[in-house]
């Protein structure tokens, strides 16, 4: 059967009528719905183009072999919802509201384009992740979770996670946890945007991040409505002059090891920071992104615990195990709590509670320890074969910032200047490296200063790729 104009195959070998016929063979209760379903399909994709005119219900219905009232059913859905349209003793045609779609998932997960080295930093080894004692762990959580539990969670967090976050932090990073206090959060990022809405919500419009600094700061914030002031550093932390005279009653530091400079705060400038939250009532937000990980002494403890009242703590496991975990943690002044925990609740009524408490078995068996000392022990041994490969490669390089993290500051001797040149070159060598000056406005933009990562990276890599460095330039 053919129709003029745009026209329905209905031969055995037709698009269209390929479509239909696994429809036809499903079971009779089904039958209906496959018919349906096959024909909102060959619709939606451009298989039926708008315009087409389908078969009179009893002619579809004799060439499928179903009954013409399953097709005359399946032709008023399809019409109902604006698929087909039907023209009083003009048939039925197909309609023009459905557009051909072309599903495509895209991955924008960050990471360098074809890089034969990649020095850019934030990454851990995700190759060190603990497959097997996580695996564990979830058949463990799995067998002994009760089905009750599996209901919306309590927005701050399954208890057991919250006093084994509580315990964990106040015996390795020195704070004052009260696991009531604790909120579960899906990272720092979820962390940061949970304070911003709330202090916007109590009148705030601006908040100080440090410069240099993380970018993710400010934008986090301003997802939140506040403007990030940036306040310049010196050698003992964020200086309290510039901070005084901002205005702002709030800012976001990383004291235990500043990102990106690498120094850790001075004892006085913590005393500062806190006298001057004290004096203008505000808050200090301390990120504590990778407080565990120092290689030449033990961890200066958290600033929290010198003032819980006034600071927020937030961290995650981003480091430590993987970022793609999504599991985090804020520590609340009693001020906040209540609000904060309201606006966690909004936003999504909880983390999933299988991975919550999956990560507090992690905690409690003592894997987590576990795991940090393993990523100590390799991340310390790539930190030592960088400083090397660089003495090695760019004689005169000088290396700041305290022995910890995952990232150092490279300082190369003018010779390897300018920047743009320098950039330009181990870009076209395949070479991924960020300098300092993509970190704030504060930095001075003449040397060429880098921010390296090392962490994800073997030390066989390491060496491989400031080699590669030290040859783009060469040539």
């Amino acid at each position: 059967m053919t129709t003029s104009g745009a026209a329905w195959e209905m031969t055995p070998s037709g698009a269209a009528w390929e479509l239909l016929v696994p429809a036809a063979a499903a079971p009779a209760r089904a039958r209906g719905r496959a018919l349906q379903a096959a024909l909102r399909e060959a619709v939606r994709t451009g298989r039926l183009a708008p315009g087409t005119r389908l078969p009179s219900s009893r002619e579809l219905a004799a060439d499928l072999g179903v009954s013409r009232g399953l097709v005359t059913e399946a032709y008023e859905q399809l019409t109902a919802e604006g698929y087909l349209r039907s023209d009083r003793g003009a048939g039925t045609w197909v309609g023009g509201a459905a557009r051909a779609a072309h599903p495509r998932a895209r991955d924008l997960a960050p990471r360098p384009a074809g890089a034969r080295a990649d020095f850019l930093p934030g990454t851990p080894d995700l190759s060190l992740f603990p497959r097997a004692a996580w695996a564990a762990a979830q058949r463990g959580v799995l067998a002994e979770l009760p089905h009750q539990a599996l209901g919306y969670p309590d927005p701050r967090g399954l208890p057991r996670l919250r006093t084994a976050l509580a315990e964990l932090l106040a015996r390795r990073r020195g704070v004052v946890a009260d696991p009531e206090r604790v909120i579960v959060v899906s990272g720092v990022a979820q962390a940061t945007t949970l304070l911003g809405f709330v202090l916007h919500a109590r009148g705030a419009r601006a908040i100080g991040v440090e410069d240099p600094g993380s970018p993710e700061h400010g934008t986090l914030y301003a997802s939140a409505g506040l403007d990030a002031v940036p306040l310049p550093l010196d050698d003992e932390g964020l200086a309290t002059g510039p901070l005084q005279e901002s205005g702002v009653r709030a800012v976001v530091t990383t004291p235990a090891h500043q990102f990106p400079s690498g120094i850790a705060y001075s004892a006085r400038r913590r005393t500062e920071l806190l006298d001057w939250a004290r004096s203008v009532d505000g808050l200090v937000v301390e990120d504590d992104y990778d407080g565990d990980f120092r290689y030449d002494r033990a961890p200066v403890g958290a600033l929290q615990g010198l003032d819980p009242e006034r600071v927020a703590y937030t961290g995650s496991v981003s480091k430590s195990l993987a970022p793609g975990l999504r599991l985090g943690w804020l520590l609340v002044p009693a001020a906040l709590a209540e609000e904060v925990v309201e606006r966690k609740r909004t936003m999504d009524l909880g983390n999933p509670v299988v991975d919550q408490a999956l990560l507090a078995r992690f905690v409690e068996r003592g894997d987590y320890d576990r795991q940090l000392r393993r990523c100590q022990r390799a991340y310390r041994e790539r930190r030592d074969t960088l400083v090397s490969a660089l003495e090695e490669h760019f004689p005169g390089t000088e290396v700041s910032g305290i022995a910890a993290g995952l990232h150092v500051i490279a300082a190369l001797p003018g010779r390897y200047g300018p920047p743009e040149y320098f950039l330009e070159r181990t870009a076209a060598a395949g070479v991924a490296v960020r300098p300092l000056a993509d970190y704030g406005r504060a930095v001075e933009r003449a040397d060429v200063r880098l921010v390296l990562g090392y962490a994800h990276q073997s030390p066989a890599r390491i060496r491989d790729g400031v080699r590669l460095m030290a040859q783009a330039l060469r040539a």
